[in-house]
């Protein structure tokens, strides 16, 4: 048992160097990604801040929560859409289902919390910084990162044995986003508004709960999709 685990966290581990070492040569959709959200954030400024409007606390969540949304979508959806069939067969291979479902998984989570960092770095230094209690921001930020990739990944994997996989991305991807953005405005309204850790609660544990059931289907069902 230890060490079937063992190997099961070895192979975690090289599949996950494998990633980032793919995503580091890739330097042009590294810098896609970078420029994209950078042109959304400088809009909110040119926006906002140039035209001299104060911007609400309501509409700047709003905003970043739009901006971390469409960032994510574009970074995830190309986890197993466009991915060549030589590849794939290579990780069939290599690798079990539920390894590389996880490595997906892991890979996207760390991918969305960079951008969501950047994207708050982004927002504080061009727009504003209306965050009171950012302990709490950075909590819901984090379980709404992960709700991402976790969901995401499924659908992504799921849409890829499609034709048109990127309507198809689309059309899965909304009402399970729609839950999760829910729980993140609610949580950052009340790091906006400085209120406790404890107002923020039933939030947190929803989007655990949320994280928990779309880990475990993904980790269920991506053996039947993966061998389709």
């Amino acid at each position: 048992m230890h060490g079937s685990w063992l190997n099961a966290m070895n192979n975690l581990v090289a599949l996950l160097r494998k990633e980032f070492t793919l995503e580091l040569r890739r330097k042009s959709v590294i810098s896609g990604i970078g420029l994209y959200l950078f042109s959304l954030v400088f809009i909110c400024y040119l926006t906002f801040n140039l035209r001299q409007n104060v911007i609400s606390p309501a509409t700047w969540s709003a905003l970043f929560w739009l901006v971390i949304l469409f960032s994510a979508v574009n970074t995830v959806a190309k986890s197993f859409i466009g991915e060549k069939p030589g590849s794939l067969m290579y990780l069939y291979m290599v690798a079990s289902a539920q390894e590389i479902i996880l490595t997906r998984i892991i890979y996207n989570f760390i991918l969305c919390l960079l951008l969501g960092l950047l994207g708050y770095g982004l927002f504080t230094l061009f727009v504003d910084n209306p965050v009171a209690d950012t302990s709490v921001f950075m909590a819901g930020l984090v379980l709404t990162c992960l709700g991402f990739s976790a969901s995401l990944s499924l659908i992504s994997g799921i849409a890829s044995k499609a034709r048109n996989s990127n309507v198809l991305m689309a059309v899965l991807s909304f009402p399970v986003l729609i839950g999760i953005l829910l729980m993140a405005i609610r949580i950052t309204k009340n790091a906006l508004d400085g209120l406790e850790a404890a107002a923020s609660r039933d939030e947190m544990l929803n989007l655990v709960g949320i994280n928990v059931i779309s880990g475990a289907l993904s980790y269920l069902l991506f053996p039947y999709i993966w061998r389709s």
